[in-house]
């Protein structure tokens, strides 16, 4: 795959956002607005912010339902008439109402993959109390002080509602989906020999999660006592994810389907020494097919749809889409 001098292709890495980033790397900031939404590693400015919608594209799919859960459904044109492939995506905090998730979703279609984006967060996206086109410059100390107070406001919100939306709250309604879109665009399914999936944000720590072992504790019943949950295969065939968030080590070394990484340089809440440089070994001991792309002077969320103005992010958002849509479409 084509390379640009600022962007090097890694062997995946692990994901430990337990461990704190240095200050020093903590408080790095390429561009205005990307820090951390919490004082601590979790979510970023840019996957819990709306941007403009690059050239004010209108989406052209359809809102419905999959197991009783909302979803935003993209279809390719030509579908039923010609085969496609079931591609599952996972949004960060802006969530189902997005219309860049949704334009993102059209964009996939467009590629022949009929696309199931569901609401993972339960009609609760994340806070957005402080709008990326008031980020900006100024001279005036007042407006720079109440921004800074809404930043802060904004990050004890993004605490509250990181609670409210843990694991056992999310893969549930992604079970439901799952099994909704096998049932109701199987052929898309058995086209496709399975689903695929690609996350961005919080949404790609859920992708790594469903192309890794699988215990559901509604389904499964422990063997016993010592054994615990009886494992599954993984429900996703393969996955592409961008900059994950809140991503854990075991989730990362637990990955068995062929996994796609995009990330950023530098980035602390997904640090290639503490979480993708461990995963990529026990990845290559276990032999699990897996690629990290890390690309660098980008602000985390780079590679979720948005109108943005700097060059080098608007290239290598394009690059991004496109490595990780090659990813699903070779698998």
């Amino acid at each position: 795959m084509a390379e640009t001098p600022d962007i090097a292709t890694r062997a995946p890495e692990s994901d430990a956002q337990e461990t704190p980033a240095s200050p020093a790397v903590a408080e790095k900031s390429i561009f205005p607005g990307d820090t951390p939404a919490q004082s601590g590693p979790s979510m970023g400015e840019h996957c819990t912010t709306v941007r403009p919608s690059p050239n004010g594209e209108v989406p052209t799919g359809d809102l419905s339902k999959l197991g009783g859960i909302d979803v935003y459904i993209a279809k390719p044109s030509d579908y039923p008439h010609s085969p496609s492939k079931l591609l599952l995506l996972l949004t960060g905090g802006t969530g189902l109402k997005s219309v860049n998730n949704q334009l993102q979703a059209d964009k996939y279609a467009s590629e022949g993959f009929l696309v199931v984006m569901p609401d993972q967060f339960n009609g609760d996206p994340a806070p957005n109390s402080v709008d990326m086109t008031e980020i900006k410059e100024t001279s005036s100390w007042l407006e720079k002080g109440k921004l800074m107070f809404a930043e802060g406001v904004k990050s004890l919100l993004i605490d509250e509602w990181l609670a409210r939306h843990t694991a056992d709250k999310i893969l549930p309604i992604l079970h439901k989906v799952i099994e909704g879109a096998r049932e109701e665009f199987a052929d898309a399914v058995a086209n496709g020999g399975g689903i695929y999936g690609v996350g961005y944000c919080l949404g790609a720590k859920y992708i790594l999660i469903l192309a890794g072992d699988q215990s559901d504790p509604e389904t499964e019943a422990p063997k016993d006592e010592e054994q615990g949950p009886a494992k599954k295969e993984p429900l996703l065939k393969a996955g592409a994810i961008a900059h994950g968030t809140m991503v854990l080590k075991e989730e990362l070394e637990g990955i068995k389907a062929p996994v796609y990484i995009v990330a950023v340089k530098d980035d602390p809440l997904l640090p290639e020494e503490e979480l993708l440089n461990p995963a990529r070994t026990t990845l290559e001991k276990k032999g699990v097919e897996h690629q990290v792309q890390v690309f660098s002077d980008v602000p985390h969320g780079f590679a979720v749809l948005g109108d943005y103005t700097e060059p080098k992010i608007v290239q290598a958002q394009a690059q991004a889409y496109g490595e990780m849509l090659g990813w699903i479409k070779g698998h």
